[in-house]
């Protein structure tokens, strides 16, 4: 069986002949893993066990992932939950200390400079950003703030995700104490004697946990984790599959700087106390566009995309109607091995939202599609 790993070798991916790399390169290479570029780094795209069996692992058990290429970002200051806000559409002044949302950086066009995560700390707040964007985020976050608050790139500590459903039993086994924690928690935990900042997130769908942990504790932890019998280490492919999976975006793909949070259906984001009539309407970067397009709506629409056949739609399909109309294309497409049936998510002209069936080309042929809501597969986000 072929399994398509989609975008992963796409545009995110930045061709180099100097490669920077992550505290785990030598590891993921002594474990045998298959080395690509991707985002400027020499990233694992597999291990010898295979995309397939790496994604359903995950999906089964617990997998590891290396995402020390992702750009850690803390922001300190007086009074940065406010000048936080003037950025960003979330609601991070009633943002409790060891709780995290999902935010997106935009410009005044509204366009989508990147997707992101931002905890709040007891004096700070750490923000992770995508690999492939964090050369232009912290520049324009630096112009953005000016000097209302410091923000400083954490380049001395790894990040590693472990995911799935064992993911939980696997931190208490190694006497981590997690009992408390629920989706998107943040705290300071010892994994096996090793300090980490630990929130309870991820991009799988599943259950799971991201691990802050300094770049020469990386290696140990690593082997810490990889030594329990529910866990393996997992490579990007299956890290794009489960996410595709779990209808998530994919900055580049999904999301871009001519794109706005209403075109990716990601209305969800805005926090209600910045929309029109909410306690502190706007004020965000963008506030005034994206704002006026939540009320009016977008011409287009994100969806997902469910094949009827085995060959997968990939990235850059045109989508059609039945009668021939061209209205959307394909950004991200694959085989979900999960449903053992090709999984897409693509943008559509919004008065075609209501159809149940769109043709994809591939090849020069028009393959059936259905229209479906995303997630493919539920997700299991523990909530308590």
């Amino acid at each position: 069986m072929i399994v398509d790993v989609g975008p992963v070798l796409n545009e995110s991916v930045i061709v180099s002949t100097e490669l920077k790399t992550t505290p785990l390169n030598q590891w993921h290479i002594d474990n045998g893993a298959k080395m690509v570029p991707f985002a400027g780094y020499n990233m694992p795209v597999q291990y010898p066990m295979g995309v397939l069996k790496e994604h359903l692992h995950t999906r089964e058990a617990a997998g590891l992932f290396d995402v020390s290429h992702m750009g850690q970002v803390q922001v300190t200051g007086d009074n940065v939950a406010e000048v936080l806000e003037s950025i960003f559409p979330a609601n991070l002044a009633d943002l409790d200390v060891g709780k995290q949302c999902y935010s997106l950086l935009l410009k005044d066009d509204g366009g989508v400079v990147d997707d992101l995560m931002i905890c709040r700390r007891e004096i700070d707040f750490i923000l992770v950003v995508n690999a492939d964007r964090k050369s232009v985020d912290i520049p324009y976050l630096k112009k953005l703030i000016g000097d209302r608050a410091q923000v400083t790139y954490l380049d001395d500590r790894a990040l590693l995700a472990l995911q799935g459903p064992k993911a939980a039993n696997v931190l208490r086994d190694l006497g981590a104490d997690i009992s408390d924690m629920v989706f998107m928690d943040g705290k300071w935990v010892d994994i096996d004697h090793i300090e980490c900042w630990v929130t309870r997130s991820g991009y799988t769908g599943e259950d799971g946990f991201e691990l802050s942990v300094a770049n020469d504790k990386a290696v140990e932890l690593a082997k810490r984790l990889v030594a329990h019998s529910d866990v393996e280490p997992i490579g990007l492919g299956a890290r794009d599959s489960l996410r595709l999976e779990a209808g998530l975006c994919l900055y580049g793909h999904e999301l871009n700087e001519q794109l706005n949070p209403v075109d990716a259906s990601l209305n969800w984001a805005i926090a209600k106390d910045r929309r029109i009539g909410g306690v502190r309407e706007g004020g965000f970067v963008g506030a005034d566009i994206v704002l006026e397009q939540m009320a009016h709506g977008s011409a287009i629409k994100r969806v997902g995309l469910l094949g009827q056949g085995r060959a997968p739609v990939r990235e850059g399909a045109n989508l059609f109607t039945e009668d021939g109309a061209q209205i959307g294309h394909v950004t991200s497409g694959g085989f979900g091995p999960s449903l053992q049936k090709p999984v897409a998510m693509g943008y559509i002209d919004s008065q075609c939202a209501g159809l149940s069936v769109l043709y994809a080309e591939v090849r020069g042929k028009k393959l059936p599609v259905e229209v479906v809501r995303t997630p493919f597969v539920p997700s299991r986000y523990y909530r308590g």
